[in-house]
């Protein structure tokens, strides 16, 4: 079985985000970047399927700028094959994502196709569920944990009434929730090995898709500052204290 997952350069999860003084944007500025951690999760599944033979070859694609090769090197350094590097400047959408993702897709020919359930730049959860619709296949969403079962994949899913498990036929989209596994870090001789695995550079004019924005954003702002907490000395200042402020 061949699998494609697709992976994205973000901020680092550990980094705080600053906003630009002209509120159009966040501030990329000399901050740390790296693979967004719902990804990690997805090239950690892959690759434990590899290593228990269900799947043969792992091809990890990127959409951005020419340092996401980093990203696709740290994925080829956990154990993919080899990469796809969809190169461009621009912030791409998801639909755009997922525009390009389905030609990849139609070129590679996966089984499946598994990817974070979103990113946390944006947090937009769309590109998974876009993708399935475009190739028209079916989806799993908020992978839970996932299971072989003969030609179909069982996904245990991650729902607000607690789990759900549904049976997929391959090929398939599969989108990954933060409780599936813990992603490894790569070893010092697979991070030799990487920097020799193969990425092909493509661009999005070589998919024929159009990536040109169809969203402006009006204006990017800081989340408000939390107010300190007070105590009280009992339940009937809580109430007074709660009345006055008008919450209850």
């Amino acid at each position: 079985m061949k699998v494609l997952v697709p992976v994205k350069r973000v901020i680092d999860y550990n980094v705080k985000v600053r906003v630009k003084p002209d509120k159009s944007g966040v501030d990329l500025a000399n901050v740390k970047m790296s693979m967004n951690p719902f990804d990690e999760i997805s090239v950690e599944e892959a690759v434990r399927m590899k290593e228990a033979g269900t799947v043969t070859e792992i091809v990890v694609v990127s959409v951005g700028p020419q340092q996401a090769q980093e990203t696709l090197r740290t994925s080829l350094a956990m154990g993919a094959d080899r990469g796809i590097l969809i190169k461009t400047d621009v912030t791409v959408e998801p639909l755009a994502v997922a525009k390009l993702l389905a030609k990849v897709v139609a070129e590679e020919k996966p089984d499946l196709v598994i990817l974070g359930k979103q990113a946390i730049d944006d947090d937009s959860n769309q590109t998974g569920q876009m993708l399935a619709a475009l190739l028209d296949w079916p989806q799993g969403t908020f992978a839970y944990k996932l299971e072989k079962d003969g030609d179909k994949l069982k996904v245990t899913r991650e729902v607000d009434g607690g789990l759900q498990t549904v049976s997929l036929t391959l090929p398939a989209v599969v989108t990954v929730d933060l409780r599936l596994n813990e992603p490894r870090y790569a070893s010092l001789p697979n991070i030799m090995k990487a920097k020799k695995k193969e990425i092909a550079e493509k661009s999005p004019e070589d998919y024929g898709v159009d990536i040109s924005p169809r969203l402006t954003v009006v204006s990017v702002t800081e989340p408000a500052v939390r107010q300190a907490g007070e105590k009280v000395e009992d339940v009937a200042t809580l109430v007074s204290k709660l009345k006055t402020a008008g919450a209850v």
